[in-house]
């Protein structure tokens, strides 16, 4: 190599302060190298910020699924709501339509006492029908999973554990209890 082609080398080449073990190092890289990594890094800085687009976009498509998934779950819980609500206000409606023909103090009230009890009924299977179905105390025997013990009392015909009386039904839907039945029980 001649004097003016190692002075040519030495323009092209760019020194780089590297610390090693609290000593300094000086690297000595050729133009070609440094335009080499500066092409690397900022293809790197590209798929960085292609990346960080993709991740920006698959964020926003997530919270959008999500917000039309509970707007769906809404809508979805308000139709089964006035489905059922429809089914009620059949009995609603003879409600009222009994209060209307309700019996004259002086009136015999065997009809219309007849009446309402149809419309227990007719509500009775509404409920069956959708899967409610009332809580057995007919055993007597207090069961913690579908009684609720609002007293215990000394009673003097009935043993201990035995339920005394039933104050409101209790409800099943299906195998899950919706409602204990509030009972009284002798201790």
């Amino acid at each position: 190599m001649t004097k003016k082609n190692k002075d040519q080398n030495n323009e092209n080449e760019i020194p780089v302060n590297k610390a090693a073990d609290g000593n300094e190092e000086i690297l000595v890289l050729s133009k070609s190298e440094v335009d080499d990594m500066k092409d690397q890094l900022e293809k790197a800085q590209q798929k960085c910020d292609e990346n960080m687009e993709c991740w920006q976009r698959e964020r926003a498509d997530f919270i959008n699924y999500k917000k039309r998934i509970d707007r769906e779950q809404e809508i979805q819980q308000q139709n089964f709501k006035a489905d059922i609500m429809k089914k009620y206000l059949v009995i609603l409606d003879d409600l009222y339509l009994a209060m209307r023909n309700r019996p004259k103090p002086n009136e015999s009230a065997e009809a219309w006492i007849d009446g309402i009890d149809l419309i227990l009924h007719k509500f009775e299977k509404i409920n069956e029908n959708e899967g409610l179905v009332k809580v057995d105390s007919s055993d007597d025997e207090f069961d913690p999973n579908v009684h609720q013990a609002i007293s215990h009392e000394d009673h003097p015909e009935i043993e201990s554990g035995k339920i005394i009386e039933v104050l409101q039904n209790g409800y099943k839907l299906g195998d899950r209890v919706i409602r204990p039945a509030l009972v009284r029980v002798a201790k």
